[in-house]
This record gives C-alpha cells, structure tokens and sequence, in this order.
C-alpha cells in the first residue's frame, strides 16, 4: 500500500533522528577518550587552551545535555574546582562563567565563589563604570578588574556565557547584575533585530560595519537570544521576538548568516559554533554538519575562529546534534 505524504515525512524524520543519535554518540564518545588522566581536556591544537581551564568546562557542559553520567563526570568536576579559582586561568571570565553552569548542572558543590567572582568583573558601577559608557553591565575576558577608560576585550559572547553561568546558579531579575547586563545587551541589538558584537572594539564586529552601524550577523544574533533569556527576559518580549525573526529571515543551514563579499569566510568559520548556538535559541532551524570523521570528531578546515580544533569542533557538534 503507497505511504501517504505525512506517513512518508515521519518515517524520513525518524530516519534523520536515528543517524542524528548515531552520530551524537560517537562524537560523545570521542570526546570521552580525550579526558586526560587528569579529568581535564586539553588542546593539542592551541597552546592557549592547553591548559585545559577553559576547555574543560566547555566540552563537560556539552556532555552533560546527554543522559549517560560516567565515571569521568567526576573527573572532570574535580578539575574545574581545582583549576578555575587559581591565578591565572585562561580567558578568566568564559571558564569560570562555564565552570558555574557544569557544576549545577551535575549537581555538584563548589560555585559559590565563582559567582562572587564574576559579579565583581562585571563593568559596572562598583567598579567605576556608568550606564552612558559602551561596555556598561557587560564581562570583559576577566582577571584583573577594569575601571575607565581601558575595558580591555569585551563582547557579547563572553557575556552570554558569564549570564548563562549567573541563571545556572539561581540569579533571577530584578537582580542588579542582570539589570546592568541588559543595557549593554541593548546596545548590541540593530534596529533589524539582529546583534552585533561588541560596542568597543570595532575591529572583531566580523560582518563590518554598514551606514555607520555595525551589520547583525547570525551566531552573535543566537548569542542575543540565550544572553536576554539568561538575564530573565522571556519569550514575548519585542527583544526576543525581533532577534527571532532575523534569523528566520537570513537563516542559513551550513554556515553562520549575515556575511557579504570578502566577509564570508567568517560565515563558514562560525560553522559549529553558530549551528550549537542555533539548537539552543531556535532549535526549530535545522542546520547540517559536515562529515563526521572515522574517530567520531569533528573538524572546520577554517581555523579563523579554533573550530579547527576537534575538541572545540566536535563539542559544538554534539550540541547541535543531541534532540
């Protein structure tokens, strides 16, 4: 007997589920056998992040969107305690904001310092920054503390993670963080709804600049969403919904949208980054990944962003790839 259209649809989509959980747990598992004895991952790729203080609550945060808790969960919450409060850690602000969300979500102690941590990096009036300044309520890279006029980096990115880490821990409005992250959130959204990335620093805002304001581009417009839900704004506002519907309107499967000429290169850079974004603020949108190697990981071969890195690559992956 012929298959009707809805019938035909279902069996397709459980097909694409089915290869989706297949490779979901081969790049899970790839991951697994890169833990060190340590309990940490390490890059073999970037000697920044070789240290594993930034990676390793990344890749176990990642992880833990699957059911499975083995033995190297333990591991790995072991050495984010150890080795996210110490001097110095890499990209200070991400890991310890990272190091937060992991440690909750496994249902571990040891946070609470972390988050006294972060609230006193943020650029904000304890530290000598009003709401008329660019970088106002935003997370720069971290360690020692910024007072004006240097802000050092500061993006939208690292500050999603730092908020990401903030609600993780129980941090809800009308808490004073939040309402400061929300300004410099506000700064980085276009009239279009999309997002920009930084208000400081020209140069990393990658799809340019267009009539004197900085173009949206996808992945940090993705970055828009998670960082206004994780400041507590919900679904209804206009916020949300404007950034929404940028990226249905530029969506694009493979590659991060927003890029024109000479600039798309960083489309395709953003691959990963932008399709594991993109299953957490609109997983409505389907993205496809490249082939996934023999060993389970995965690869960019643009390194403009370390998604050539498979650690970082195959991470970003599975996030897309877990339903």
């Amino acid at each position: 007997m012929p298959l009707n259209r809805r019938t035909f649809l279902s069996l397709i989509g459980a097909t694409a589920c089915s290869r989706g959980d297949q490779r979901a747990r081969k790049a899970a598992d790839f991951l697994w056998s890169q833990q060190d004895g340590d309990g940490g991952w390490h890059s073999a790729t970037y000697g920044m992040l070789r240290s594993g203080q930034s990676l390793t609550p990344f890749v176990l945060d990642v992880l833990l969107d699957l059911p499975d808790r083995p033995p190297g969960v333990a591991r790995a919450l072991e050495f984010i305690r150890s080795h996210t409060n110490v001097d110095p850690v890499d990209y200070p602000n991400y890991a310890t904001g990272l190091a937060v969300r992991a440690l909750v979500r496994a249902g571990a102690a040891g946070w609470d310092p972390m988050v006294s941590y972060l609230r006193g990096q943020q650029l904000a009036d304890q530290n000598g920054w009003k709401p008329g300044d660019p970088p106002y309520g935003a997370w720069g890279m971290g360690g020692e503390r910024r007072t004006p006029p240097d802000s050092g980096h500061v993006d939208l990115a690292m500050t999603r993670y730092v908020l990401e880490g903030l609600a993780a821990a129980g941090v809800k409005p009308p808490d004073p963080a939040l309402e400061r992250a929300l300004v410099y959130i506000g700064r980085c959204q276009n009239p279009d709804g999309g997002f920009f990335f930084s208000t400081v620093e020209a140069a990393i805002n990658k799809a340019g600049e267009a009539d004197g304001k900085f173009v949206s581009y996808g992945s940090t417009t993705a970055d828009g969403i998670l960082a206004l839900r994780a400041a507590g704004v919900g679904e209804r506002d206009a916020r949300i919904t404007r950034a929404k519907q940028w990226l249905r309107d530029h969506h694009q499967y493979d590659r991060s949208p927003g890029f024109e000429g000479a600039r798309e290169i960083w489309g395709a850079a953003l691959r990963f980054y932008y399709a594991a974004a993109i299953r957490r603020a609109m997983p409505e949108l389907a993205v496809l990944l490249p082939a996934q190697r023999a060993d389970g990981s995965f690869a960019n071969s643009s390194n403009l962003v370390k998604e050539d890195d498979p650690l970082i690559a195959t991470a970003f992956a599975l996030r897309a790839l877990v339903r």
